[in-house]
């Protein structure tokens, strides 16, 4: 089968185009002149430029590994059998008795889908697929790996042409906010790689690299000495003389104190080593603590729930019901209460460096989709983006601005589509107005939907429409400034985060009668036994604004964040709460394609659900410390 390298979608080996997106499955434009080129070619056959496919291999076994003997060498060699992988450079380890060969290897095939093996992987994969979920930017990809004849081989992401940490950890022009982040994520992983003995990976200066974010990335992982081999056992001792020997220097007295105290045996553990940096990070003025920081983004939202409540007690039963959900096939549950899914980096006790932080970069996708048991798409989505860059020698200075709106809506006919639609519009309107310098304030945004509900109200008055005929459409809607954003919703379309540190966080909580009772007190079993459990208690156009309570949540971004709204043909039965790591997490890399994604939720939705409309939109923001000249001499 052949992968199509936009929509990922599975091809037969004999077709020329993707079946789905009909991409071209032979040929790529060059990177450098844009020609034509095909995609197992080496070099563009214009420029000369390299355009193939190369991985980083890694080898394990006592078998020799034949190698070119020269970069001229016309005769090809292969890592396997298939002759899949051409080894184009070997760089062998000197001096351990468990010698890995690593080396570039061409892939000559690189659409074809991986075999997958009958056996289990080999145990050289496990750290890597274990711990890259908690460091998905530190360390690279897995794209292959298997056994033959007592040899175990791992292909990875190369990283080898990256930017080396040592080119410029000595630069006059690196702050020292940007030391102290390069070690918090040391002092991170050297916990998490305590554990699985593979410590040395920090102590191979070639191996510590920067991505295109100036985020720290290992090419590979290095196994600790074996006992056999009368070796030591790595050591924070050695950590800081790994450090001190990266030439030229840091220049940061500061900075060379630390580690000439981890080399005096003077810091003797991680915690210790992370207390020191936390210590450095507020006498250096950035005295924000991470407690303070989760505060401010968790506990800030629904702060008017004992209002609605109130209104809410006053409604009948039938007046609570906007519509019945019984024309929708839906199978099982929809998430009952917010989840916030973690996971492992570190003590939760350590310390954690927190700096001002500041955007890096911005990218989005939104796609809907009509599901595969409607007739019709009453979803409707609304992207509005401005982004504003200043350059200069030190860096990049990014501005933004994004309105992202998603609606799903419902009344029969042709009544979803339409108002799905008008909401979406109104509220791009709305804020074109309203939006000004700052970003809208909570009141504000509250006023816009409110403001968009007697659009649709005053339209279904005057048609005289009533009960299922009465068109609506729920809500999740997303402003973003710099590093700033707001979620608001009505209804049941949700908002979720995926981050490294935090995992998958939903941050909206449904306005159907299952999550009125558990505000209630009742317990969440009983909740949901209801038969009307899932039929919603808001919802635009039906009803006038004073039946309208939309959330509004303010949020600080302080970490790289994958936003995801959508509507419930993704989130039916708990779709991304059961699934996240594999489609939502490889997504938050700068190099993974955000369309691509969108493309994989939306067929993947459609296999497990299908019942109803999809829509997905992904908003990656990514974001670095405020790096300020500062010199701590």
């Amino acid at each position: 089968m052949l992968i199509c390298p936009q929509c990922e979608f599975e091809n037969p080996e004999a077709n020329k185009f993707c079946q789905n997106c009909g991409s071209s499955l032979t040929h790529k434009a060059c990177h450098d002149c844009g020609t034509k080129v095909l995609f197992n070619a080496a070099t563009c056959h214009n420029c000369g430029t390299f355009t193939g496919t190369v991985w980083w291999a890694i080898v394990r076994g006592t078998s020799p590994i034949n190698t070119p003997a020269t970069s001229e060498t016309t005769t090809p060699v292969y890592l396997d059998r298939q002759q899949r992988y051409q080894i184009i450079e070997s760089q062998p380890r000197q001096g351990r008795a468990n010698s890995l060969w690593q080396g570039r290897v061409l892939d000559n095939y690189p659409l074809q889908k991986v075999n997958e093996q009958d056996s289990q992987l080999p145990d050289i994969t496990e750290p890597y697929l274990h711990l890259r979920s908690s460091f998905i930017q530190t360390l690279p990809l897995v794209h292959n790996s298997w056994e033959a004849e007592g040899q175990s081989y791992l292909l990875l992401e190369d990283r080898s042409q990256w930017q080396l940490l040592s080119d410029i950890w000595g630069s006059p022009e690196i702050s020292l906010s940007q030391v102290l982040y390069w070690l918090e994520e040391i002092a991170l992983l050297w916990e998490a790689l305590t554990p699985w003995q593979y410590c040395q990976s920090l102590l191979e200066v070639g191996n510590l690299h920067l991505d295109e974010d100036q985020a720290l990335s290992l090419q590979c992982l290095y196994p600790d000495p074996k006992p056999e081999e009368e070796s030591p056992q790595p050591s924070l001792v050695d950590l800081g003389k790994t450090l001190l020997s990266l030439s030229p220097p840091s220049p940061l007295a500061s900075v060379n104190q630390i580690l000439e105290e981890l080399v005096a045996g003077e810091i003797i553990s991680i915690v210790a080593l992370q207390n020191r940096l936390a210590t450095l990070n507020q006498e250096s003025g950035f005295s924000e603590s991470m407690d303070e920081a989760r505060d401010s983004e968790n506990f800030d939202d629904f702060d008017d729930f004992d209002d609605f409540d109130e209104e809410i007690e006053e409604l009948t039963v039938e007046d609570d019901l906007l519509f019945s959900e019984s024309d929708t096939f839906i199978q099982a549950e929809k998430t009952r209460v917010s989840t916030n899914y973690n996971n492992d980096r570190g003590s939760d006790d350590a310390p954690t460096v927190v700096l001002p932080m500041q955007l890096l970069s911005l990218d989005d996708a939104g796609y809907t989709d009509i599901g595969q048991q409607r007739d019709h798409n009453e979803d409707n989505f609304g992207i509005q983006v401005k982004i504003e860059k200043q350059e200069h020698p030190l860096g990049k200075n990014l501005k933004a601005r994004g309105l992202y709106i998603l609606c799903d809506g419902m009344g029969g006919h042709a009544a979803g589509e339409v108002a799905s639609s008008l909401a979406v519009d109104t509220l791009k309107r709305y804020f074109s107005e309203k939006w000004q310098e700052q970003m809208p304030n909570t009141e504000v945004i509250k006023e816009g939907i409110i403001f968009a509900n007697q659009v649709l109200y005053d339209i279904n008055q005057q048609k005289s429409s009533s009960g299922s005929g009465r068109m609506g459409t729920t809500l999740s809607m997303m402003l973003l400034q710099d590093n700033n954003v707001a979620i608001a919703h009505v209804g049941d379309s949700r908002v979720y985060r995926v981050t490294r540190k935090g995992g998958l966080e939903q941050l909206t909580t449904d306005h159907e009668v299952g999550q009125r009772e558990i505000r209630r007190g009742v317990e969440p079993d009983i909740a949901y036994s209801r038969p009307d459990a899932y039929q919603l208690t808001q919802a635009l156009g039906p009803r006038d604004t004073d039946f309208i309570k939309p959330d509004v949540r303010l949020l600080d971004i302080n970490e790289d964040t994958l936003f995801v709204l959508c509507s419930d043909g993704l989130s039916d039965n708990d779709l991304l709460e059961k699934n996240w790591e594999s489609y939502l997490t490889p997504l938050l890399s700068s190099r993974a394609n955000l369309s691509q994604g969108v493309s994989r939720l939306i067929e993947f939705a459609n296999e497990q659900n299908g019942h109803d409309n999809i829509t997905v939109l992904l908003v990656r923001v990514k974001v670095q410390p405020v790096f300020e000249q500062q010199q701590m001499f």
